[in-house]
């Protein structure tokens, strides 16, 4: 499944709780892809707490709570990582992360917490929806197979990683542009885990972020860029970033392709990818719609009209209803749109 629709469901998931449809949602996917990052995306967006617990590093009694005495008899003492909509609010999400990588002890005290969203004489808020996730059996972490009664208790949904969606989210949170381009023309290389590869540093959306930063950290130093992002993405990734990164010194001069000059398109396709993606992220920080104007003209005359639809297509994923009131966005679209209804 895609992010952008595990995203859909999470929200469906969260918005149900008012009306008394949740479901507690189990979210399987290798390390790296993006899971946790994917259900704060939805708290954010709704503006409400979310707590995460990692049960890989609970024991039962940190669930279930201390046991003490009171006249004769014992009561437990409720944690207070627990939803409580006193100190936490009404509404939010219980995200019970690494599950799978949990002792059998701890996953089963969270069997009454999931499914009767309860532990004792303790009750989950019912405004709180509750999400899990955890690796899968394989993906070279600490897992253990997730019991029969427990599984029961979820939906189950699988995540993999999608360029597209990983575009969207690359450009809406200040990825480098050059790092965008090098995956639009190496999409293969966005998630490349080999689980028999006891490598530490692997390609992954979480990983890349790290070679974004590395990129602009250690840009303006040669002799430590390419370590640099080795040791975020591993050795042969790493090295084909670097090298494309430093191809990029022929790329055009986007500022005379915004200011509507004659401007070649180059001759090398990787150079194309990264002139795209550096001229969607110039649009989406652009006020002016004569520059992104001239960004569609430009998009226009790329040899493989596919490129032209990513950059247009990313623009307006960005940007939305407002790329439609660019005097040359209806040009462009009567000049592709054979490519749009027949070829997609």
């Amino acid at each position: 499944m895609r992010p952008a629709q595990l995203s859909t469901i999470l929200d469906r998931e969260f918005s149900s709780t008012r009306e008394g449809h949740h479901t507690p949602v189990m979210i399987w996917g290798p390390p790296g892809v993006g899971k946790s990052q994917i259900v704060s995306q939805v708290a954010a967006k709704h503006a409400v707490p979310m707590i995460d617990i990692r049960l890989s590093q609970m024991e039962p009694s940190d669930l279930r709570g201390i046991p003490f005495r009171v006249e004769g008899r014992v009561e437990w003492a409720i944690p207070a990582m627990l939803p409580d909509e006193i100190r936490h609010g009404q509404q939010g999400i219980l995200f019970l992360d690494e599950i799978t990588s949990s002792p059998p002890s701890v996953s089963a005290a969270a069997y009454q917490l999931i499914l009767d969203r309860r532990l004792g004489d303790y009750r989950v808020p019912e405004g709180w929806a509750i999400f899990a996730a955890g690796n899968r059996q394989g993906d070279r972490g600490v897992t253990y197979a997730m019991p029969s009664p427990l599984a029961n208790r979820f939906s189950h949904f699988e995540i993999e990683a999608n360029i597209e969606d990983w575009a969207a989210w690359a450009y809406a949170n200040g990825i480098d542009e050059r790092l965008v381009g090098f995956l639009r023309f190496r999409p293969e290389l966005l998630f490349d885990f080999d689980p028999a590869n006891r490598q530490a540093a692997f390609a992954s959306p979480r990983s890349w972020e790290f070679a974004s930063r590395a990129i602009r950290k250690f840009g303006d130093i040669p002799d430590l860029l390419l370590p640099a992002l080795q040791s975020c993405v591993g050795p042969a990734a790493g090295l084909e970033l670097h090298a494309f990164v430093r191809n990029l010194e022929r790329m055009p001069d986007l500022d005379a392709i915004l200011g509507g000059n004659e401007v070649p398109v180059p001759l090398d396709i990787d150079i194309q990818y990264a002139v795209a993606s550096a001229l969607v992220g110039r649009a989406i920080r652009s006020a002016d719609n004569a520059g992104i104007g001239n960004i569609l003209d430009y998009a226009a005359k790329f040899p493989l009209r596919e490129m032209g639809i990513m950059v247009v297509s990313d623009i307006h994923r960005a940007i939305g209803q407002r790329l439609f009131a660019v005097p040359q966005f209806s040009q462009w679209a009567n000049a592709v749109a054979d490519v749009m209804l027949y070829d997609s």
